[in-house]
């Protein structure tokens, strides 16, 4: 019988007994946490958690990045009935004032001295009673996680496991803010039967047992690293933690992991790595010629078939398995998701001899809508919807889902919630389509759509994704809304423009006199050219706008997942981008 709450996943995880269910990077190496502990870990907090008052329904948040300590509170919370609300640990102060005082949370969990600072900073606003601190911090203001941990019992909780299975599917489980890049974020409140079914569906058509293993560092506050995470868990899959991308290269050597889920701007960091690193004559042509290579052979690895001919088994020796290395050389599962990964960045992997089934949804559906799977994949789609989700096309073009995995309400926000829904289906906000196999396409979010003056529509994301390919690109924005033409906003990948830069002799004191350099536009306009030869005549690029910033989560023109804000980016740069479309203003300028 397939689970119907996260409880029923947390007890097939504690039944299957592994030695190692996670892995934890200390100073003498990485440390595996077997079931026993891990359920000792959890009970332990559990009875903490019992004792300060926590019952069925109360909010308990987490700000923490990705560690085993995220888990243990996440299981003890919804273990007794409690209900998870997930910070992101790169929020501000007020940010994070804001999801604790909206949800009520009776406790916080932090993960460091740093993050404990950030909410004592803002206690007064918010209703808590207990704060927890994961690190050894030793303060009057918080209570140590480790100790309330090792204080778990040795053997089954009776108490604790009764109440546990008596938690329902429509219980609530967790309020998971958006992430905002359209306004305020808003609480989607998720059942443990939306999670469940989700889980139950999404990972259909995968060879996922014991003995795998997955990184665990998209953070965890997203519902997809958090969906992820339950799904390897429950299934068998070792988990390791790496707190901070920054992390991730030397984790992916280490580990080895054999399953990969990233969101698309770290598959496109590693294909800008690549072709970074690939200069020298000789290295320039065994690498295109790998490319063409795999270019004839991109419809068998599409397939999930390995080519044969000895051509690729020599690019694949001399190219395509440095790739693979990076990545720690035994990844047997690639998948993407959170944001549209882009057709050329998906045909380059296919062409290195890699398949990236990339998947589909929203907060608010659990998350996932659609996936590709090994047994049924297009390049280019989503996937196909999950088996026990409804997906139909609206007229205007806007995807509809209904089912299980569906969220019912957002927290606080009926005006909100009546808002999402038409006739019982939930509004995604994204433009798609469903062609005759059934695979769906997501063109674009509805509110990011671009209507020129003119009446033409643009879709922009499509357009960056092909610009954000090249490697001296490391973020661009079209414009072009109740304009007379389209223009684009490129914050450039500096390391790769100040190479190019010392390689052309050309001398510079500041990053704006880089980018404001004659040299330097003229390169981005021919980078910009070759991408406008691909676009209808409404759609070509006739402007455009170097900054001389990089866009991150902190300054807020990214989402804690590296998604584009680009409202903020727009406000941040209002007044260049009104230069832009002055009469007198020089193409490039």
């Amino acid at each position: 019988m397939k689970p119907q709450t996260l409880n029923d996943m947390f007890f097939a995880i504690m039944d299957r007994g592994l030695a190692q269910v996670m892995l934890v990077r200390e100073s003498s190496g990485w440390k595996p946490i077997s079931a026993y502990d891990f359920y000792r870990k959890v009970a332990g907090f559990a009875r903490a958690l019992r004792e300060w008052g926590l019952k069925k329904g109360d909010r308990l948040a987490i700000l923490s990045e990705n560690r085993p300590e995220w888990a243990v509170s996440d299981f003890a919370t919804l273990l007794l009935g409690g209900v998870v609300v997930p910070i992101y640990a790169t929020l501000t102060p007020q940010q994070t004032a804001y999801i604790l005082s909206d949800s009520g949370a009776r406790v916080v969990v932090v993960s460091t001295e740093k993050q404990l600072e950030k909410v004592l900073s803002i206690r007064e606003q918010t209703a808590l009673e207990q704060i927890v601190v994961m690190d050894q911090v030793q303060t009057p203001e918080a209570l140590q996680m480790q100790r309330l941990m090792e204080s778990g019992p040795t053997g089954h909780d009776a108490e604790l496991d009764a109440m546990a299975r008596a938690i329902v599917a429509e219980d609530l489980a967790s309020i998971i803010y958006t992430s905002g890049t359209t306004g305020t974020a808003k609480g989607v409140k998720l059942t443990h039967g939306n999670f469940a079914s989700n889980i139950n569906y999404s990972l259909e058509g995968f060879e996922v047992y014991p003995g795998q293993i997955s990184i665990s560092f998209l953070p965890l506050s997203h519902v997809t690293a958090r969906h992820l995470d339950f799904g390897m868990l429950y299934h068998g899959v070792t988990l390791a933690y790496c707190p901070f991308i920054e992390q991730l290269p030397q984790a992916l050597v280490e580990v080895r992991p054999t399953i990969f889920v990233s969101v698309p701007r770290v598959y496109e960091k590693m294909h800008a790595q690549v072709e970074q690193k690939t200069t020298g004559f000789l290295k320039q042509a065994i690498y295109r010629w790998a490319l063409s290579v795999g270019q004839t052979h991109r419809a068998t690895i599409l397939r999930g078939g390995t080519p044969t001919s000895l051509r690729w088994k020599l690019a694949n020796k001399l190219v395509y398995s440095k790739v693979r290395e990076k990545l720690g050389g035994r990844v047997e599962l690639f998948v993407s998701g959170g944001a549209p990964l882009g057709r050329e960045l998906a045909a380059w992997y296919a062409d290195m001899g890699i398949r990236i089934h990339e998947g589909y949804g929203l907060t608010e559906t659990s998350p996932v809508v659609a996936i590709n799977t090994p047994h049924a994949h297009k390049m280019g789609t989503v996937g196909r919807p999950l088996g026990n989700v409804e997906v139909r096309i609206a007229a205007d073009g806007e995807i509809l889902v209904r089912g299980p995995s569906v969220f019912r309400e957002y927290w606080n926000r009926p005006e909100e919630t009546s808002n999402a829904f038409v006739d019982g289906w939930f509004k995604t906000g994204d433009i798609g389509n469903l062609d005759e196999d059934g695979f769906l396409s997501v063109t674009d979010r509805k509110k990011d759509l671009l209507k020129t003056s003119g009446g033409k529509f643009i879709a922009p994301q499509p357009i960056e994704s092909s610009l954000n390919l090249h490697t001296l690109v490391a973020n661009s924005v079209v414009l072009g809304d109740q304009r007379k033409y389209a223009s684009v906003i490129i914050s450039p990948q500096f390391a790769q423009l100040e190479e190019w830069a010392r390689a052309n002799q050309l001398l510079y004191s500041s990053r704006q006199e880089l980018v404001s350099n004659p040299r330097v536009k003229a390169l981005y306009e021919d980078i910009v050219s070759e991408v406008n030869r691909n676009l209808a005549r409404h759609e070509t690029l006739k402007k455009i706008l170097l900054v001389p910033d990089e866009f991150t989560s902190d300054d807020g023109t990214l989402t804690p997942t590296l998604k584009l804000r680009r409202k903020a980016v727009e406000v941040r740069y209002r007044e260049l981008i009104g230069s832009l479309y002055e009469e007198n203003h020089r193409p490039g300028a």
